[in-house]
């Protein structure tokens, strides 16, 4: 299995087979420019969307037409089958931004989550019916998400294998987030990897949970 950080919370999935998962794609430009990666590059077989807004639901922007795993959606594509666990995108039960969805499946025996726009602790109710994760994709910047130590706490709580952090600052993402060196700082394990995308085999998992930075690839 291939994982492929796009930009934002938008990463491009691809198991041996060739089928490929976009995970919150975003519309290049949107919110008044903050959004500034580029388009989406791939073309997916599948896309999930954790919430409706236009810097992770926009659809409309991709190549093709791919299966659309939502909240009320579709939870089996391509013989992948996709998990929804309800949380929100604030402390208040989605008073200020709405609901999300914690989205989980599986390729290639890999189990991924992706964490979406989630906005609190998660409770020990939605912590087991996660389960294990093996590569965990988790918002760290803040503000509109989980900030850095939250984050942490969030990692300790799933303990998965490998830790993907998105959805924070960088030269092409003009938010008032955090960048992703305070939910680094003093961790062991990180790999900067300088790449845009990362290979992840069921077999060859680190024991110790590994922490993999990304580069943007849009």
């Amino acid at each position: 299995m291939k994982v492929k950080w796009i930009g934002h919370a938008c990463f491009a999935i691809t198991g041996s087979d060739g089928t490929v998962v976009v995970t919150d794609p975003y519309e290049p430009g949107g919110f008044g420019g903050a959004v500034g990666y580029g388009p989406v590059p791939v073309q997916p077989d599948i896309v999930t969307v954790s919430h409706g807004h236009e810097d992770h639901g926009y659809v409309q922007g991709l190549r093709g037409k791919p299966i659309i795993v939502k909240e009320g959606g579709a939870s089996q594509a391509k013989g992948i089958q996709f998990d929804l666990h309800k949380s929100f995108h604030d402390t208040g039960r989605g008073a200020e931004r709405g609901s999300n969805s914690i989205i989980c499946f599986t390729v290639d025996g890999v189990r991924v989550c992706h964490l979406g726009d989630l906005g609190h602790e998660l409770d020990a109710a939605t912590a087991d019916a996660i389960g294990d994760v093996d590569v965990l994709l988790v918002p760290v910047g803040g503000f509109f998400t989980i900030d850095a130590a939250t984050a942490t706490s969030v990692v300790e709580t799933l303990n998965p294998r490998v830790v993907v952090p998105m959805h924070y600052k960088t030269d092409k993402c003009g938010f008032p987030i955090d960048t992703v060196d305070p939910f680094i700082k003093g961790k062991p394990n990180v790999e900067r990897t300088g790449s845009t995308e990362f290979d992840v085999e069921k077999d060859s998992l680190p024991q110790q949970t590994k922490i993999v930075v990304l580069e943007p690839a849009a």
